[in-house]
C-alpha cells in the first residue's frame, strides 16, 4: 500500500474516530472522573465506599447480575437449537430469520405492556393455569424477577439467534460428514465438531445479551414494578427523582466495570474451550 492510499484511508477514518472520541470517550472519562472528587475538589472514595456499604445497593447489584446471567443462559439454551436448525436444515431460512428478528422492530414499551396483559392476575397465563387445574388461584408472576426475566429473554433472544446463525452457516458440512465416516454418532459430531466451532457466535451472543440485560431500563421499569429495582432503574432514581448525579454516576461506573469484567470472563472461558478463538 503506497503512502497516498494510506493517507486517504486515515482521512476516511478520521471523522468517525473524532466522533467516538468527543461524543463517547470524553463524556465517559468525565463521568468516571467526577466520581472520585467531592464538591470541594478533593480526591475521595467515600462515594464508592458508602454505595457498597448500602444494603439496598447490594441487593440491587446482586439482583441485576443474577437476572442478567440467568437471562443470558436461557437465551443460549433456547437460541442454540433454533439457530442450528435454521442454519443447517431449514428450507425457509430467510423467512425464519425474519420471524426471529421481527420482535426487534417492536418497541420495548409495547412488548412490556403486552406481558403485563399476559402475566397479570387476570391475564391469559393465570387463566390458563387455573383452567387446567395447576393452581386454584392466580399466582404472582408480574412485577417481580420472573416477569423481568421473561421480558429480557423475549427482548434479547433474537441477538443470540442471529449471532449463532452467522457462525453456524460457516461450519463446513464436510466436517460433519468426515466425523460420521470416522464412526462418530450424531451426538458425538455435535459435541466435538459443531459445538466447539459455534463458540465464537455463542460468545458474541452472550456478551450482547448480558450487556443488554444489565443496561436495560424500560423492561425492568415496567415489568419489575417499584419494589424490584436493578442498576439501570436505580440510576434513573438517583438522577431524576433525587437529583443526586454523583451517586448516579457511581452506579453507572459500577455497571460499566461489571460489564467489562463479565465480558472478559466470557471471552476467557471461550478461549479455554476453543483455543483458536
Amino acid at each position: 500500500m503506497n503512502k497516498k492510499a494510506l493517507t486517504i484511508g486515515w482521512l476516511m477514518v478520521l471523522p468517525g474516530c473524532l466522533f467516538v472520541v468527543f461524543f463517547m470517550l470524553v463524556p465517559l472519562f468525565l463521568l468516571v472522573f467526577r466520581t472520585f472528587f467531592d464538591e470541594g475538589g478533593s480526591f475521595t472514595l467515600n462515594g464508592y465506599w458508602e454505595m457498597f456499604q448500602s444494603t439496598y445497593f447490594q441487593q440491587v447489584f446482586v439482583r441485576s447480575l443474577k437476572l442478567s446471567l440467568i437471562s443470558t443462559a436461557i437465551c443460549a439454551l433456547l437460541g442454540f437449537p433454533s439457530s442450528y436448525y435454521i442454519a443447517k436444515y431449514s428450507r425457509h431460512k430467510g423467512m425464519l430469520m425474519a420471524f426471529a428478528v421481527f420482535p426487534m422492530f417492536t418497541s420495548p414499551v409495547i412488548r412490556s405492556f403486552s406481558w403485563i396483559v399476559l402475566l397479570g392476575k387476570k391475564g391469559i397465563v393465570n387463566s390458563a393455569l387455573m383452567t387446567i387445574g395447576l393452581t386454584s388461584k392466580p399466582i404472582s408472576i408480574l412485577y417481580n424477577e420472573v416477569s423481568m426475566t421473561i421480558g429480557f429473554i423475549q427482548l434479547f433472544l433474537p441477538l443470540m439467534i442471529l449471532s449463532l446463525i452467522g457462525v453456524m452457516e460457516n461450519i463446513p458440512e464436510d466436517l460433519n460428514l468426515a466425523a460420521g465416516s470416522l464412526g462418530a454418532t450424531k451426538l458425538g459430531t455435535f459435541r466435538h465438531v459443531v459445538l466447539p466451532l459455534s463458540i465464537p457466535g455463542l460468545v458474541t451472543g452472550s456478551v450482547l445479551v448480558f450487556t443488554g440485560c444489565l443496561t436495560a431500563y424500560t423492561t425492568p421499569q415496567l415489568l419489575g414494578g417499584t419494589d424490584t429495582r436493578v442498576l439501570a432503574t436505580v440510576i434513573y432514581q438517583y438522577a431524576m427523582s433525587l437529583g443526586d448525579w454523583t451517586q448516579a454516576s457511581i452506579v453507572a461506573v459500577v455497571m460499566i466495570v461489571v460489564t467489562v469484567c463479565v465480558s472478559s470472563g466470557i471471552n476467557g472461558i471461550s478461549r479455554r474451550l476453543n483455543p483458536t478463538i
